[in-house]
């Protein structure tokens, strides 16, 4: 039998792809490619780092205060750094994070609405 291996994309519409992928670029320091996407070569993804897949109850709060029915993930080398960048560039951050054995989390409300989880991996610890 065939088997999904990893995690191939996020694809989502937005009202101006462009001005969304550059301000991922300005504040997240993406490498948007001509194709107006980021592409996340695995051979340069911290030791230990993984893709997840996961269906959420219907009635689940954890994408709030998005109203949208998905949220990315996006793994990044120091929370902390990315955070203090974002509240910089005035987006919502919210004032929560975790840390768990799985790595550090944190959120923020991207330019289009949409719910951002950002992941520091647990082999990927910088000190804050």
């Amino acid at each position: 039998m065939a088997r999904v291996i990893g995690l191939g994309g996020i694809f989502f519409k937005s009202p101006d792809p462009a001005a969304l992928a550059n301000w991922y670029q300005q504040h997240l320091g993406m490498d948007i490619e001509h194709w107006g996407g980021c592409a996340f070569h695995t051979a340069q993804l911290p030791s230990g780092s993984y893709h997840v897949w996961s269906p959420f109850n219907a009635d689940s709060d954890y994408f709030a205060p998005s109203n949208k029915g998905f949220m990315f993930n996006l793994m990044v080398d120091d929370l902390a750094g990315a955070l203090a960048q974002l509240r910089a560039a005035g987006a919502q951050v919210m004032n929560n994070t975790e840390d768990s054995e799985l790595g550090r989390f944190g959120w923020f409300i991207d330019p289009d609405g949409n719910k951002v989880e950002l992941w520091q991996a647990p082999g990927n610890r910088k000190q804050d």
